[in-house]
């Protein structure tokens, strides 16, 4: 099982003020997760890569993993108002008897259905490889949410 602390991407603000993303409940768009190697490097790409083709080193197809990833069921995109926190959440995802290998997990909106154009959201670093060997590989969302922004 991965977990990890959701960072995101800094052009991501960018892009949803530009109106790429839509998080409105009634309207979500599709967000998707997929899954990276630990040749990407999300610590140097933080503050430049703003679409999917940025994001490289996805695992290719392999057991139980298809490239593209998987779309991410029960999106949510709330506001606390008691701890002035937007945060962003889903249902936790899983790869079915997959044989993986992965570092991180990255969430992008897949709606545009081009990886120039669709824009990352956020990033989960699980600290060291994941593995599964013929088993489940899934990944467990903080029950906090995958990621937060703090409003002050």
């Amino acid at each position: 099982m991965a977990t990890g602390t959701g960072k995101w991407y800094s052009k991501f603000f960018q892009t949803a003020l530009n109106k790429e993303v839509n998080l409105v409940t009634a309207t979500i768009d599709t967000l998707a997760i997929t899954l990276h190697t630990s040749a990407y490097d999300f610590t140097n790409g933080q503050d430049t890569h703003d679409y999917q083709n940025d994001a490289t080193s996805e695992l290719g197809t392999a057991t139980g993993y298809t490239a593209g990833g998987k779309t991410l069921s029960s999106v949510t995109w709330a506001y606390s108002a008691g701890a002035n926190l937007w945060i962003l959440d889903a249902a936790d995802v899983t790869w079915s008897s997959s044989t993986i290998t992965a570092r991180y997990a990255v969430i992008a909106d897949t709606s545009n259905g081009n990886s120039t154009t669709n824009p990352l959201i956020a990033c989960i670093d699980f600290g060291t490889d994941v593995v599964s060997q013929g088993g489940d590989f899934s990944i467990t969302f903080d029950v906090n949410g995958i990621a937060k922004l703090t409003v002050s």
